[in-house]
């Protein structure tokens, strides 16, 4: 059986004290946190893990600076917080990252304003980050000669960290952990109802596997709705009713090729006053984001989308030739669920909401509903969402040690020296230029033991999968083992993020992608590749609509 039928077989026969919803980061953190902490837990996602709103980040791990301008300023003290401990606990995957923002001449705000407001955001991050510096339009153009600064002041550079992997990577990497805990979790498995049973103090979850058909029940004495953007949703289906509700944000990313050799972020004002941002991803650059008010979760990328995140990257730097839509490579489209509890009045109102987690709790029912959130505030999540479980009445312990964060720094020096031993320290990944060690511990912690030890029996399983892609041979076997994929998307686009940087079409007429099929599927190889290239993609969207 694969990880993922015996963990279906666990869901259908084992009563459990807490059932959570949804697999992006909320659900992801309060499973992790969870079963650390003794508690016998379970977890669906009707998608992939990270399969929604998780995936679709701007992969910035910050404290919200553009939350000062809004006076929420403790609401930055917390963010900044727990983006500190994350770069504490997570030093291969959460980097400190500067950001160099270009400022306008018409911009709303005094530069000294704005000057100010940076040193007090690195004093609210109790000064981890490298210290903000206030620069005039020709030192930014020393630092970066690519910005156009004909038309600013000057601007700011100040610190934030960002996730040397993807955002969905990093969610998968909760999940991972709470199944090392005992946690029953399953992807494409969907909740179609839930009903309280007062009787028996608990919840009976119906379920139904979205790959087989099949239907069952999973019994809970707590439920935990996590469904992101399907908050409100799976609450109308368990009959739970709530004083805060979601409202959404459309935000999309364009992939293009990487603009610059410098590793930094460049921020910028847009010509509506809101930031958008050229973000480092791999060799790519990832450029947005919108802010759009739309009506429901399910979303996609238009031409208006597009002309605008092109129109204000094109008139901030000097690229010859400027930005087109022939050069996306990829796209990302998502909705930021906003937590409120009364309907903003304007898109002013709308514009300043922020993406705070609000959890919502039904003692009588054992019921939780968590709404909003976002990647930086997640441990705050699984922290709260234990003291919630414990006022409920179970029996939740201390463990041993942190519930998050990578292995001890004498098991990384062990696993160092084994890397190097074996010449790995030597080996770049061609897409970040990293060490082989270095990424397969990022990405695997003390589970890439298991690959060096492959690796010293076979050294073949260091050549890459894909040239030009940092994915080994050593990896694909483990991949196929550990982290539940059912369709080639989750290969290509969360657990790695190869559907990001490779165009469709060169992953299309890729033969050494035929070959990861076969490990990772066996017979269904051919069925899982062509679902994939069946599907509707940003290119043949675009090159249809401009047709």
């Amino acid at each position: 059986m694969s990880l993922r039928d015996r963990h279906i077989s666990r869901l259908k026969e084992t009563g459990f004290d807490v059932m959570v919803i949804g697999g992006g980061i909320n659900g992801a953190v309060s499973a992790a946190a969870l079963a650390a902490h003794g508690i016998n837990v379970g977890l669906i996602d009707s998608r992939d893990f990270a399969g929604f709103t998780s995936q679709h980040s701007s992969n910035l791990i910050w404290g919200g600076i553009k939350y000062m301008e809004s006076y929420e300023f403790s609401l930055v003290w917390n963010l900044c917080q727990s983006r500190n401990e994350l770069m504490r606990s997570f030093p291969s995957t959460v980097k400190e990252i500067r950001f160099l923002t270009t400022v306008p001449k018409s911009f709303r705000r005094h530069p000294l304003l704005l000057w100010s407001g940076c040193w007090l955001y690195w004093l609210f991050g109790r000064r981890f980050t490298r210290t903000p510096k206030l620069l005039s339009s020709k030192n930014i153009f020393i630092r970066e000669p690519l910005i156009n600064t004909s038309k600013s002041w000057g601007g700011v550079e100040y610190s934030d960290a960002y996730l040397h992997d993807n955002d969905a990577r990093f969610v998968f990497n909760f999940i991972h952990s709470a199944i090392k805990h005992g946690c029953a979790a399953a992807n494409y498995v969907k909740s179609t109802g839930a009903k309280y049973i007062p009787a028996d103090r608990c919840w009976q979850i119906q379920a139904r596997d979205q790959q087989s058909g099949e239907k069952f029940t999973i019994r809970s004495k707590v439920l935990i709705n996590a469904a992101g953007a399907f908050v409100d949703d799976h609450n109308d289906l368990a009959r739970i009713s709530s004083t805060t509700h979601h409202l959404f944000s459309k935000g999309i990313h364009l992939i293009v090729p990487s603009i610059t050799k410098h590793n930094r972020v460049l921020a910028f004002f847009a010509d509506d006053g809101r930031l958008f941002f050229a973000i480092p991803m791999a060799n790519r650059t990832c450029i947005g984001t919108t802010d759009s008010r739309v009506t429901s979760p399910i979303t996609e990328v238009t031409d208006d989308d597009r002309d605008f995140v092109l129109s204000n990257i094109n008139a901030c730097l000097n690229l010859t030739p400027p930005l087109t839509t022939a050069d996306i490579i990829a796209e990302r489209c998502g909705v930021r669920p906003l937590a409120m509890s009364d309907q903003p009045d304007s898109d002013t109102d709308f514009l300043q909401l922020s993406r705070k987690h609000v959890i919502e709790i039904d003692k009588q029912r054992s019921h939780l509903s968590i709404f909003g959130g976002k990647l930086t505030d997640c441990l705050n999540v699984g922290k709260e969402v234990c003291d919630h479980v414990a006022d409920l009445g179970l029996a939740v312990s201390e463990p041993s040690q942190k519930w998050y964060g990578e292995p001890d720094e004498d098991t990384k020096k062990d696993f160092d020296k084994k890397a190097s031993d074996l010449g790995l320290d030597t080996i770049c990944a061609e897409d970040t230029g990293e060490s082989l060690g270095t990424r397969l511990w990022r990405r695997y912690g003390e589970d890439a033991f298991g690959m060096l030890e492959l690796i010293s029996n076979d050294k073949t399983l260091c050549e890459p999968l894909i040239p030009g892609t940092g994915i080994r041979r050593c990896e694909i076997d483990y991949i196929k083992d550990a982290e539940m994929i059912v369709e080639l998307e989750d290969f290509l686009r969360r657990r790695s993020k190869l559907g990001l940087i490779m165009r469709r079409q060169a992953l299309r007429e890729s033969e050494d992608l035929k070959e990861i099929c076969e490990i990772l599927f066996g017979g269904d190889a051919q069925s899982r590749y062509e679902k994939y290239f069946a599907s509707p993609d940003h290119e043949e969207n675009y090159v249809t609509a401009k047709n």
